[in-house]
């Protein structure tokens, strides 16, 4: 069928303090509100569960719930803040990070934490409604365009749907060179879950030393206690002791893992958290588009939160490590850029066919 789409152009003065329905066609729903920080927040919601994410603030996923549970990372924010500075409103359920730069800034590098898109205030933002042929959706869109003199000039479009009927959600980011020399792009999604005490771990590789590297390098940000380099010298050696989030793994402050994904014959790579009760917390995205799959896990009294996988373009050491590395990419004068994920839930009997699925993809190495 050919996509049908309404697009409703949004303003920063359509949202106040009390939240008010702004659009509804069938399950799906759109309400606009006010944080009491002063940050614009868009729910959509369906049959399912809802997304909150913040329209002219780096166009986040604030906060994703589905089957009666929210999926987002526990964290020290009870709400967005009105700021771009990265640790002082973090917490969100996906945030863009890049794209001239990503990743902790060490060695000479001078960009912020995880790059300028994060919390980027976007010039423009709008709500689509429509059809295509995977059924009917509500979403958002925008743009931000980044300009430096001498320096940068790109334009993301991000694009968030949810579907009627779905418990996940896609996501895309187009990201077009608006100079006319080439422009050097690092991306990385960074979906932020919230863990469950012996929660499984299925993902579409091989779980080797080889493919599935520990980050040996501590961020300045982290500070680690006793027995933490142990940990992770243990998991250096053997990365499926992971695969089980025992009450008593130390991932406090955090332990980094980079996977080299295995893609299935539609070109997606899978992972799940499989819980107690079957379902499963799930990602996919194409290795053809995001070649590094990094997985982040952080288990504290504050903030206890599992990056499944946070599909990107390069590991998250920074622009001048991953430059020497060969990882930061090249979008030419006037090219574009676009990366998709799907994230969300899967119900017991979904999840039990996906980790199928994804034993076959591994055993077919």
């Amino acid at each position: 069928m050919n996509p049908v789409e309404t697009t409703i152009h949004l303003q920063p003065n359509f949202f106040e303090a009390q939240e008010r329905p702004f659009v509804e066609r069938g399950p799906l729903k759109a309400g606009l509100f006010r944080f009491d920080s002063g940050v614009a927040g868009l729910r959509l919601s369906n049959d399912q569960g809802e997304l909150v994410l913040l329209p002219f603030q780096g166009q986040q996923i604030w906060s994703a719930s589905f089957g009666g549970r929210n999926l987002t990372m526990k964290s020290m924010f009870d709400q967005p803040k009105a700021t771009q500075n990265y640790l002082e409103t973090y917490g969100g359920f996906l945030l863009h990070c890049g794209a001239t730069a990503m990743g902790v800034p060490a060695g000479g590098d001078t960009h912020p934490l995880h790059g300028e898109l994060p919390n980027a205030p976007y010039q423009k933002a709008w709500l689509v409604l429509g059809s295509d042929e995977r059924g009917d959706y509500v979403g958002l869109g925008g743009a931000y365009e980044h300009t430096v003199a001498f320096n940068h000039h790109y334009v993301a479009h991000p694009l968030v749907k949810l579907y009627a009927g779905e418990s996940r959600c896609t996501v895309a980011l187009t990201v077009t060179n608006l100079k006319r020399t080439p422009m050097e792009l690092m991306y990385l999604a960074h979906i932020n879950f919230r863990p469950v005490d012996n929660g499984r771990l299925v993902y579409s590789a091989q779980p080797t030393p080889e493919h599935v590297r520990v980050r040996k390098s501590i961020p300045s940000h982290v500070r680690p206690g006793p027995g933490y380099r142990e940990f992770m010298q243990e998991l250096e050696q053997h990365p499926e002791k992971h695969h089980v989030l025992a009450p008593d793994l130390a991932f406090d402050p955090e332990i980094v893992f980079t996977i080299d994904y295995i893609a299935d014959a539609e070109g997606w790579a899978h992972t799940l958290q499989v819980h107690p009760d079957g379902s499963a917390d799930y990602v996919r995205h194409k290795p053809a588009q995001l070649d590094k799959g990094v997985r982040w896990i952080c288990r504290t009294p504050d903030q206890d939160a599992i990056g499944l996988v946070l599909p990107a373009t390069a590991e998250p050491e920074g622009y001048s490590a991953e430059k020497a590395k060969g990882n930061v990419k090249t979008i030419p004068a006037g090219g574009s850029y676009t990366c998709e994920i799907e994230a969300g839930l899967l119900s017991a009997d979904e999840a039990r066919r996906m980790a199928a699925h994804v034993e076959q993809i591994v055993a077919s190495i």
